[in-house]
């Protein structure tokens, strides 16, 4: 297949899912449609009245016709005025709602893709689709198709009208038509084209706004400003670029039409006045053709526009429904079970893990038991995190099996494995929103005194109480108004109030100084209690009184046991111990020193 016949058939699709929204609302575009039949019906009917307003009044001087035409060129502008008011409102109503829809479904379905996802896809340029995009499409159903239903009805109105007053007229006119169609396609291929990198370069424009504007601590840190400065600018510079081209072929579209036009006219005037002239035909009659043919050629000019318009929300529509059609790896079975409360027993039985082309994990066999609190370490980038993030499915296996209490977890409904599941994170995750929303978040049934109780139990009362509005705090974006070490007690709380019976902290104290971490700590102490836990964590003193750890080393586990048998083997763990050692002796050292 073609390119050009595989972009056709892509097109056709879209128009037929986006003529499958538009149907369930047919009761509202039904009466929109007739609204713009009567409009266009009047609008022949205005054309229509010019004969006997020029023959009946001005020729033959007829004072029953001067007081009867006036009148009911008045009803028919008030006819007029609300059909377009109608057809407008209601087609809009149509159009939003579309749109909300399209927008829900779209964030919705972002929302339910697997990580490997998001890896792919930049924030940015996820968030122009669902805002700019859907705009654009906006644009298109509201605007555009209205506008081309509204101008057909009229075109097929006023062409009744010119072949009713002189078919041989309407017959020279009817030659510019065919010539009108061609820029149209030509010009609509090309605005799509050219809109559809103006979108990319809207998308682009975007990611970097979201880097830029959520790493400006950094920014400023290291002195880019002007260097972001630069790299801002060149993506406005290619937006402009592309949208002066789409300006370009936008702007020519009219002058070709207006010539067109011009020449029909110039033929119809100069055989019209000959036939006037001879007697053949009445004034009245060739001003009301010229009338309807004057008033013809105003939709058909609008149509090139109007198509301009479409097919950059055909593009736009491409770029969602690929976002749509983008499966996600993590499928729950129709016949999925769910887990029952209680302790939970984990275990992983030759497991394997293949990100892209890499393979991350091999071999892992581990049985975690109920209750159990099992330490991984290793050195950056062995795969402890991503073999936590198999319990949650947050990927899924490429060999062997997960099992909890004998439960594959793929037979599992994914929302009752998350919800045993609580993560305690490096990088502390908070919305901008109260305090209280953000523990609530851990499980939205809990009562005030369940948040306050979780709060204690985090060790995060104290300084909440400190804050003017306590627990209606905001926090500000990413918690920017909270310290790092109030910022993880705040997400203990959330986890603790979510009362999971498994959990997971990834590094949770891994980015704080002494002070913070030992608060942060005792909360883990008291979030750790009965439950589960799989600790990920840099520093081993945090580690050392876990029931059990093991030591992974590309993506394989190397080492397994408590603190002192790991120490005694003289292995990767006690490797990895006096490397700490080394580098905090060292830092002692450099405080003493920097003391003196």
């Amino acid at each position: 297949m073609t390119e050009k016949k595989k972009n056709d058939t892509d097109l056709r699709k879209i128009y037929r899912r986006i003529l499958e929204l538009v149907k369930s609302h047919w009761p509202r575009l039904l009466a929109a449609m007739l609204c713009m039949i009567v409009v266009a019906a009047l609008t022949a009917a205005t054309a229509y009245l010019v004969k006997p307003v020029l023959d009946e009044i001005f020729v033959k001087k007829d004072m029953r016709m001067l007081k009867l035409l006036p009148i009911a060129i008045i009803v028919l502008y008030f006819l007029r005025g609300a059909c377009c008011f109608g057809q407008e409102y209601l087609m809009n109503y149509v159009g939003n709602s579309i749109i909300k829809r399209l927008r829900d479904k779209l964030y919705s379905h972002i929302q339910m893709l697997p990580l490997s996802f998001f890896h792919k896809h930049h924030t940015g340029i996820l968030m122009a689709r669902i805002t700019n995009d859907v705009n654009i499409v906006k644009e298109m159903v509201s605007n555009a198709v209205t506008g081309v239903l509204k101008d057909s009805f009229t075109i097929i109105g006023l062409v009744f009208v010119i072949f009713y007053r002189d078919w041989k007229l309407a017959l020279i006119a009817t030659v510019v038509f065919p010539l009108a169609v061609i820029p149209i396609v030509k010009f609509g291929r090309l605005i799509r084209r050219l809109s559809t990198r103006c979108q990319e370069a809207v998308a682009d424009m975007s990611s970097l706004l979201h880097e830029t504007f959520t790493g400006t601590r950094i920014v400023k840190a290291f002195g880019m400003e002007r260097y972001e400065n630069k790299r801002f600018f060149e993506r406005t510079f290619r937006l402009f670029t592309y949208e002066m081209k789409a300006a370009v072929v936008r702007s020519m579209s009219s002058p070709v039409m207006e010539l067109l036009g011009g020449i029909g006219i110039t033929l119809i005037i100069w055989y019209g006045g000959y036939k006037v002239i001879e007697g053949v035909s009445t004034p009245g009659t060739f001003f009301s053709f010229m009338a309807a043919l004057i008033m013809l050629y105003d939709p058909v000019k609008k149509l090139s526009p109007l198509n301009n318009t479409i097919q950059g929300g055909l593009a736009a529509a491409v770029r969602i429904y690929d976002i749509l059609d983008t499966g996600s790896e993590i499928v729950e079975r129709e016949d999925a079970v769910a887990l029952k409360p209680g302790h939970h027993t984990v275990v992983f039985r030759n497991v394997y893990f293949k990100y892209e082309d890499q393979m991350v994990l091999k071999e892992i066999n581990l049985e975690v038991k109920g209750g159990e609190v099992l330490a991984l370490v290793g050195i950056s980038g062995g795969g402890k995190t991503t073999l936590v993030n198999l319990i949650p499915r947050f990927y899924d296996v490429a060999e062997g099996t997960i099992l909890i209490d004998e439960h594959d977890i793929r037979d599992v409904a994914i929302a009752s494995l998350r919800s045993q599941i609580g993560i305690v994170t490096q990088d502390p995750i908070l919305f901008n929103d109260t305090i209280r929303n953000n523990i609530a978040y851990g499980n939205l049934n809990g009562s005030e005194s369940d948040v306050i109780a979780a709060a204690k139990a985090a060790y995060a009362y104290d300084f909440i109480q400190g804050f003017p509005d306590k627990f209606d705090t905001v926090v500000g974006e990413r918690g920017v108004r909270l310290s790092g070490g109030e910022k993880q007690r705040i997400c203990v709380a959330r986890a603790l109030l979510k009362n999971a019976p498994i959990l997971i902290l990834d590094e949770a104290t891994s980015s704080l100084d002494s002070e913070s971490e030992l608060a942060v700590q005792r909360a883990l102490d008291n979030l750790m209690k009965g439950r589960t836990t799989f600790v990920i964590a840099h520093r081993l003193s945090t580690v050392r009184n876990a029931d059990r750890i093991i030591a992974i080393v590309d993506g394989r586990i190397v080492e397994e046991g408590k603190h002192e048998e790991l120490l005694a083997l003289q292995g990767e763990y006690h490797k990895l111990y006096n490397m700490q050692f080394d580098d905090n002796r060292a830092q002692s050292a450099e405080r003493m020193e920097h003391n003196v």
